[in-house]
């Protein structure tokens, strides 16, 4: 039995990783910060496989140990986190609100700094595996990206060194860096039509799922992922 926990899993990236993952015998956990959202998703996913819906929110410390605290309760391991939950908020510097670079901040880099804190033990015991979601805006900046440029620039570099950190004990730490990818990002509402070139959320399921399995001795620390044809 191998048990996976995907932050932000009620849609986009998320519920696209948390289908490959019970479709490969996984039991999943999906955290969303409503619970109405979550069993929603959770309801759209039990044909796969086991799934478990939890109300979290990555930004709030004692929010991600309570998840971490179900997954163990219900079924007594932890074996991959996937750090996915994000925002975006774009605008330039002159005009970006305060609260905004610190929502940004908080969700995209503390809250997986949250995550990984939370289940850290359990995945060492388990010689787990962790994956981060950052972007390609975590190594590429552009106008207008401050907040969400620092924030995937950093998760970059904190997943960098954390995998450094555990390596250790056995456990792989990766982190993904995705182009465009047809998701509910920013309030976007994904079109088969107008999506199709992007990346596909089924797309990063395979991914995670493809990573998962490499050999032991092998570990994939940074992968970036981009649309193979960018629209014209």
């Amino acid at each position: 039995m191998k048990v996976a926990l995907i932050t932000g899993g009620s849609k986009g990236i998320g519920f696209g990783i948390a289908e490959a993952l019970l479709e490969n015998g996984y039991k999943v956990a999906i955290t969303s910060r409503t619970i109405d959202s979550a069993n929603q998703a959770a309801a759209n996913l039990v044909t796969h496989g086991d799934v478990l819906a939890i109300e979290a929110n990555v930004a709030d410390f004692n929010s991600q140990q309570a998840a971490i605290n179900l997954i163990i309760e219900k079924w007594g391991q932890l074996d991959v986190l996937i750090a996915n939950a994000g925002i975006g908020h774009f605008a330039p510097i002159d005009e970006l609100g305060v609260d905004l670079w610190k929502e940004t901040i908080d969700t995209n880099l503390t809250g997986v700094f949250y995550s990984i804190k939370a289940s850290v033990e359990e995945i060492k015991k388990s010689k787990g595996h962790i994956f981060t979601i950052s972007s390609l805006a975590g190594t590429n900046f552009f106008a207008g990206g401050s907040a969400y440029n620092a924030s995937k620039f950093g998760l970059t570099g904190f997943t960098q060194s954390v995998m450094l950190d555990l390596r250790k004990y056995g456990v792989k730490v990766s982190t993904i860096m995705p182009g465009s990818v047809a998701s509910h990002f920013n309030d976007h509402q994904p079109d088969s039509e107008n999506d199709a070139w992007k990346i596909q959320p089924e797309d990063m399921g395979k991914l995670i799922v493809d990573l998962l399995a490499m050999p032991a001795r092998t570990l994939p620390s940074k992968v970036e992922i981009r649309p193979t044809t960018p629209k014209g």
